[in-house]
């Protein structure tokens, strides 16, 4: 590796230790200041460094984990409010109104929609085949 690549190197490592930071501990309450911290950088030169190496602040990286792991949360059935604490969020108002914002739907009815599909899908198992897929099987 050339001597010049070191430095940005270096940088970037930093960078995805603050990213698996916030993977690590999404559920928890932490702060630009906790995450920039781990990274070794002030508040404002992470921000920065980190929406120009995954296109979104960390605040934003933070709310899209939490998102996800509550989209998996409730497809296995857990009550909402159970999930919004889980995820971090201390109020599950806050966290529906935003879950609605990022998906179009409310948690329960995101949650209805995923356990409805998950029924379907073990009455009949074919339903979660693609056509094109089942057909080249002759399947249909």
């Amino acid at each position: 590796m050339e001597p010049e690549h070191y430095p940005r190197l270096y940088l970037y490592r930093r960078i995805v230790q603050a990213k698996l930071f916030i993977d690590r501990h999404y559920a928890e309450n932490i702060d630009l200041e906790q995450i920039a911290d781990e990274a070794y950088f002030s508040r404002f030169h992470f921000s920065r460094l980190f929406k120009n190496a995954y296109g979104k602040t960390p605040h934003h990286y933070l709310t899209k984990v939490r998102m996800d792991n509550a989209k998996q949360l409730l497809t296995q059935g857990i009550p909402v409010a159970e999930v919004s604490f889980t995820i971090g969020f201390d109020s599950s108002t806050s966290f529906a109104t935003l879950f609605k914002k990022h998906f179009g739907v409310s948690p329960s009815g995101y949650q209805a929609r995923q356990l409805k599909k998950l029924t379907s899908f073990a009455a009949n198992p074919l339903h979660a085949v693609p056509n094109c897929f089942a057909e080249t099987c002759g399947w249909k």
